[in-house]
């Protein structure tokens, strides 16, 4: 099979593309032909040395795909051959076949084809955990949603509508911001061009947003949590930016704030039926035209690098697909 192969750590650029043997299955896995497999910020990560997980070399990135079942091993109960299914896979996406545990493998709904599918299961799944299961947002509440343009940062502002919450879309330019609108946001804010602390007071009348969702860390934290209500919770998703911040711990106690870690593969692993729950309601979504997930760009396997870049530049809005087949 051909497979996109990282060596040895260092940037995209690196990354060949060869013919290998395909994987073989351990009992509790499933043999998983790839159609197309989704791009996100740990591949740029994972690539250099940067992520919580260092596969063993050579490794192919790719942490989510979409495809059709060709094996399935003994204990693997809930799909059979010929499934169309949807994986999180951690890395090893970037190829023509990947194993992959069957607890980490659903159906795919009527109604997503597989590029669909492939931008589908970590946005929207860490999006859905951070809002319901750490924030607890509930209907009427402000949401802020940083890098609102992004794969996570759109799947929040299409749940947090579904939830019954006010949107407030944050981005770096207008064009971001149109594609954050589109997807249901109720108001607006560039912070390249404003104060997003001076704006949030505006658009709240001075009383802070509610939830506050972040993916970019850096910066945009440090005003995002003077920015937060009384009772307020601020998400730590992510740092696209590239900085971690640090935090000055009596903005949480005058406003009696929480600054909540998200980590949707843990919580998938250490609270299935919680997380599969999770995406019902969100394919319940989906099937009522909620939720629709935007691929803004595809690339061939050959070009899996670029793919990468795509995204870890920062040029993309919604999701980028490598197509395997």
């Amino acid at each position: 099979m051909k497979a996109v192969l990282c060596k040895a750590f260092g940037p995209a650029e690196t990354l060949v593309l060869e013919e290998v043997a395909g994987p073989a299955i351990k009992k509790n896995e499933i043999l998983l032909e790839v159609h197309a497999a989704g791009v996100n910020f740990p591949d740029t990560l994972i690539i250099e040395g940067k992520y919580q997980f260092k596969p063993p070399f050579p490794f192919s990135p790719g942490g989510e795909a979409a495809g059709v079942v060709l094996e399935v091993g003994e204990k693997v109960e809930h799909l059979k051959a010929g499934d169309r299914v949807m994986a999180l896979t951690g890395w090893g996406s970037f190829a023509e076949q990947v194993a992959v545990p069957g607890y980490n493998v659903m159906p795919i709904p009527g109604g997503l084809d597989f590029t669909a599918a492939a931008a589908f299961g970590m946005t929207y799944g860490t999006s859905m955990h951070a809002l319901k299961q750490r924030a607890n947002l509930q209907p009427g509440e402000t949401l802020l949603v940083l890098g609102a343009s992004g794969g996570v940062g759109l799947a929040a502002v299409e749940i947090g509508k579904a939830m019954g919450a006010r949107v407030i879309a944050a981005a770096s330019s207008a064009e971001k911001l149109a594609v954050a609108k589109a997807a249901g946001a109720d108001e607006l804010i560039n912070y390249s061009e404003s104060s997003l602390k001076e704006e949030v007071k505006k658009l709240t009348g001075g009383q802070g947003a509610d939830v506050i969702y972040d993916p970019v860390g850096g910066d945009l934290f440090d005003e995002a949590i003077r920015s937060i209500a009384w009772n307020g919770r601020l998400l730590v998703v992510g740092f696209a930016s590239g900085r971690i911040p640090e935090l000055p711990v009596n903005l949480c106690l005058l406003k009696g704030a929480a600054v909540v870690g998200v980590f949707w593969g843990s919580f998938a692993q250490r609270q299935p039926q919680d997380n599969a729950a999770n995406f019902q309601q969100l394919f319940a979504w989906h099937a009522e035209g909620k939720l629709k997930p935007l691929v803004s760009q595809t690339f061939p396997l050959q070009q899996a690098a670029e793919a990468i870049n795509a995204l870890g530049q920062r040029k993309a809005v919604g999701k980028v697909v490598v197509q395997v087949r």
